[in-house]
């Protein structure tokens, strides 16, 4: 195996066991599956310049890419499951196309069991691109771990109901794009661009389905500590995961904690006005080895995020595209076993007083005051607004995050996003005019909020969203903050500061590229770069 697609990849790659814990038979099967769904997405492309358009293919298509994600599925039987489904997907498109024909992963056969497809997808890995300039594989492999993020928040839009065939469109192009032999720079480059537009409207499917379904997040006082009696853990990002447990455990003496990005559901009306959704419990994802081990309650895990769960594995529940062999995966929307074994557990024996923190602070909230925050910025009251967040991690120097946003000046704003937060959410940071200096906007795929927010502050300051006095330094770790970071770059937003370490795919020529046109640099030290950044 190789893989460089997460920031803690060991030496540049790893290339024995995945940090995240993979192995090399799941590494290998997750290559040939995102192979083999780059075949299916050109065969799609072909059939839509037919005038078809295949549901099944479109959404298996988010569902197969977003997998391969880092953190997602660790369970091989269920990749060759998807690796099946592929092909049978694949085939049956290619039947309403005759007369096309097809090379490479769209007739490519697989094996029939696992040591076969392990075999097979040693081809495909990264160390066996074919792509003999180095610039275009960084850009290639930029696109596709892009992509990557694109999939995931266009599952999480779709699981309530929001779909866009265009935005299907585009990511079954660009996939095909990735096995392309003749493209230029400056198209790879264009293509990534691409890759980060589209991921603003996935973006903005999801903000529309988590808010037309469960309410705009409003400013919302969370609990830290522990409430007496009975306990579940929610832990990754999907809200209507949440939202069917807290239904399904109604009356029955439990109490719901949310973990990491699930924090910011507390301040969705529709989800806050369960009694028994109790508060929040925990860091970020990297700690969870060590906070799951002390839960005395049942966990489960929705979307990406899971570690090796063996000291707790009898508690943890998968559901999803979340997997690992021994936990028990529940599906159909049927919490019974989860429910169960809470029953069955201690949960906590006495009430923890661990203070608070607000969340709720996406854009109708911050909009909502925009005419005060405007007018604290025209006073001189506010001088300066930074965006810190992004992506957790456990490698050393992400204590940056925690004195960067410790040593912001007092007339400053601090907006946070994602997991990243969990550096300093709980700090306090006081607040400017009844304004709280400490804004958490929500989940990762919530920049979509602090994109509305700089672009309606601009347009209140007729600037450009660069000429606002806005900063942003940003924490990067999976696939989503690739496509983030895309995004922005395809909004023109220069002058980023991103770290803790840039990635390993990125090549120095591509690092320049980005240097001259966009100014991204890799964070320094917090005091040196709060001066450069302040002027």
């Amino acid at each position: 195996m190789f893989c460089y697609q997460c920031e803690q990849a060991a030496k540049g790659g790893c290339t024995k066991i995945g940090v995240c814990g993979k192995t090399d038979n799941t590494a290998t099967l997750q290559d040939l599956l995102l192979h083999l769904t780059k075949g299916l997405s050109q065969v799609a492309v072909a059939a839509r310049k037919n005038g078809i358009e295949d549901a099944e293919a479109n959404l298996f298509t988010v569902k197969a890419v977003f997998s391969t994600l880092t953190n997602v599925n660790f369970d091989d039987a269920r990749f060759v499951k998807l690796i099946n489904e592929c092909v049978t997907l694949r085939d049956s498109l290619k039947a309403k196309v005759p007369g096309v024909e097809f090379d490479g992963p769209a007739v490519l056969v697989p094996a029939l069991d696992i040591p076969g497809l392990v075999a097979q997808g040693r081809q495909f890995g990264v160390e066996n691109d074919p792509e003999p300039n180095p610039d275009l594989k960084s850009l290639k492999q930029t696109l596709t771990y892009g992509l990557k993020g694109v999939a995931a928040y266009a599952d999480h839009a779709a699981i309530l109901g929001k779909e866009d065939n265009e935005l299907y469109a585009k990511i079954q192009e660009l996939l095909a794009a990735t096995l392309s032999t003749d493209l230029t720079l400056e198209q790879c480059v264009e293509a990534g661009l691409e890759c980060g537009r589209i991921n603003i409207r996935a973006m903005e499917l999801l903000d529309d389905a988590n808010t037309s379904t469960y309410g705009h997040p409003e400013p919302t006082e969370v609990k830290l500590g522990a409430t007496a009696g009975k306990a579940i853990l929610v832990s990754g990002h999907d809200l209507k995961d949440l939202e069917t447990l807290l239904r399904q455990t109604e009356g029955k003496g439990i109490n719901i904690y949310t973990h990491g990005e699930m924090l910011p559901c507390h301040g969705y009306p529709e989800l806050k006005k369960y009694p028994h959704l109790a508060g929040h419990y925990g860091t970020a994802w990297q700690n969870q080895k060590k906070e799951f081990a002390e839960f005395p309650g049942a966990i489960l895990m929705t979307t990406n995020c899971i570690q090796d769960p063996k000291n707790y594995i009898e508690n943890i529940f998968t559901t999803g595209l979340v997997g690992w062999p021994g936990a028990v995966h529940v599906g159909n929307e049927d919490f019974t076993p989860v429910i169960e074994r809470a029953l069955a557990m201690d949960g906590f024996a006495a009430d923890t007083d661990k203070g608070s923190v607000m969340v709720g602070f996406a854009r109708n909230a911050v909009m909502s005051v925009a005419g005060t925050v405007i007018d604290a910025v025209k006073a001189g009251d506010i001088k300066h607004f930074f965006l810190v967040g992004g992506c957790d991690g456990a490698k050393p120097g992400r204590n940056y995050y925690t004195e960067f946003v410790e040593k912001t000046p007092k007339d400053t704003i601090v907006l946070t996003l994602a997991c990243g937060k969990f550096r300093f959410f709980d700090k306090q940071l006081g607040d400017i005019g009844g304004i709280p200096r400490l804004l958490d906007i929500g989940q990762c795929n919530d920049a979509y909020s602090a994109v509305q927010i700089a672009l309606a502050l601009a347009d209140a300051f007729d600037c450009g969203v660069n000429d606002l006095p806005l900063s942003l330094v940003l924490s990067w770790y999976e696939q989503k903050a690739v496509a983030i970071l895309l995004s922005l770059l395809a909004l023109g937003i220069k002058n980023i500061k991103l770290g803790p370490t840039l990635p390993a795919f990125i090549t120095p020529n591509v690092l320049n590229y980005l240097v001259e046109n966009y100014n991204i640099a890799p964070i320094t030290t917090p005091d040196q770069d709060l001066a450069e950044l302040l002027g």
